[in-house]
């Protein structure tokens, strides 16, 4: 008999006089004659509920099963005369898939800390807020899919190994085939250069974007910072898409059309999940949310957002001043207290911004834009692209950049340039918007972080 999902079990139209039920037990209750048994498949966030009655077989068998445990169960399905459930399974055998150690199973049916979670991740999708966590991003990640797709969009796989630091930071992490401590040259080495794991996409699909129009990139990234902050990990995943014969406000569109898009998107196919974090996680989630969808998100040049934030009687842990990079602190600020809703803050200084954003009229502002939303900050990274030769080889002479390294790079703009813009969305980032989850590393499945390498 073919396995049923629990989800299309607990929302049957009618009764089922056979069906097969595979999950992991979440309780089992002994009664004389019977047995309550609790299962959860991952399909969704209910459980179902079998009855089973005694024979020496089946009691041979619910002798061997607890929490954790894998089981089949056979049987049929009927009207449940308990609360709080439409279906339960009348169930005619139980078969042990896996049994779990019940002295060591570290998931007992009580809250246990995020904490204690993270070091056993490879177990904590079993849990009602994990496995919520999981099937969101799993749906969430199609979501972004089908945004692109519906608007016309290529995806294109960008490499993950590269010799190219798109960002100017060099905060990137080495590939190498040399031994440990050899003294051996990068020529020596297996690409017989210095290579690295990417932390963008962002250069390879903007040559795409200049050959068949409006193109996106969604993979794995790296970066090699030390920070062990809340938003930060070292492996992350990155949505860019790159829109060709396009500007800043463009991009400021796109990235608006797509937060809004992917917020109603999750509403309308996780509600249950999302019911779950609004009612245990964060009591405001909703409201936000519906903010977002409901409200233009404001636009707001830097400048001015500095004018804001030397105003206000806040007082900041870093002092505000023009020229300087906005810290988590100032733009939750900008969106949570001032606005009360997501923020565009555009037109930053050129030194704190890459090579590759275009230039503004007074040749000190470039055209780059953050969104900022409630409780993360920056959600969305992006600008318009320099497209002007002789502006962007100026900016690499600047920033002391060896144009050698970036030669096809500057082809694209050698060859048939046009305007075009595009940003970088964390898709972590955007998960925890959605969930209202404060930390990156419980919306990953197994997350990379300074001194933290398990799994």
């Amino acid at each position: 008999m073919k396995r049923t999902k629990i989800k299309y079990a607990l929302n049957a139209e009618a009764p089922m006089p056979e069906i097969l039920i595979k999950g992991w037990v979440r309780t089992k209750r002994d009664n004389k004659g019977f047995s309550f048994v609790e299962l959860n498949d991952g399909s969704c966030l209910a459980n179902i509920q079998a009855v089973i009655d005694h024979t020496p077989e089946i009691v041979a068998v619910l002798d061997k099963v607890g929490t954790g445990a894998s089981v089949a169960i056979e049987g049929e399905l009927i009207e449940s005369p308990g609360k709080g459930q439409k279906w339960e399974v009348r169930g005619k055998s139980i078969e042990l898939l896996g049994e779990a150690d019940q002295e060591t199973f570290p998931l007992q049916k009580k809250r246990h800390s995020d904490e204690f979670l993270r070091g056993i991740a490879h177990l904590r999708p079993r849990t009602n807020k994990y496995g919520a966590i999981f099937r969101m991003r799993s749906e969430l990640a199609q979501a972004v899919h089908k945004f692109f797709a519906d608007n016309d969009f290529f995806y294109i796989h960008t490499p993950i190994i590269t010799g190219s630091d798109c960002e100017g930071a060099g905060e990137m992490f080495r590939v190498t085939t040399l031994e440990p401590g050899s003294k051996e040259g990068a020529e020596n080495d297996f690409f017989g250069q210095p290579s690295s794991l990417t932390v963008s996409g962002q250069l390879s699909v903007e040559m795409f974007a200049l050959s068949l129009g409006d193109c996106y990139t969604f993979g794995p990234t790296f970066r090699a910072e030390n920070s062990n902050t809340p938003r930060h990990v070292a492996e992350f995943w990155m949505i860019e898409p790159e829109i060709a014969f396009a500007d800043l406000a463009d991009d400021m569109d796109l990235a608006e059309e797509m937060v809004k898009y992917l917020v109603q998107h999750m509403l309308d196919n996780c509600a249950e999940d999302i019911e779950l974090f609004a009612k245990w996680v964060d009591k405001t989630l909703m409201p936000t949310l519906e903010t977002i969808l409901n409200e233009p998100f404001e636009r707001l040049q830097y400048t001015k957002a500095i004018e804001i934030l030397k105003k206000t009687k806040k007082k900041f842990d870093y002092p505000v001043e023009w020229g300087m990079d906005l810290q988590t602190e100032h733009e939750r600020f900008l969106c949570e207290e001032k606005f009360k809703k997501p923020v565009f803050v555009y037109d930053y200084p050129k030194t704190i911004k890459p090579f590759y954003m275009r230039m503004n009229d007074d040749n000190e502002t470039v055209a780059a834009m953050d969104l900022l939303v409630p409780r993360i900050g920056e959600l969305v990274g992006g600008s318009q692209r320099e497209e002007r030769m002789d502006v962007l080889t100026s900016r690499m002479d600047e920033m002391e950049l060896d144009k050698e390294d970036y030669w096809w790079y500057l082809d694209s703009r050698r060859y048939g340039t046009a305007p075009h813009a595009g940003f970088g969305m964390g898709f972590e980032r955007m998960l925890m918007l959605v969930t209202g989850v404060s930390n990156i590393r419980d919306v990953m499945p197994f997350p990379r972080t300074p001194k933290s390498l398990e799994f």
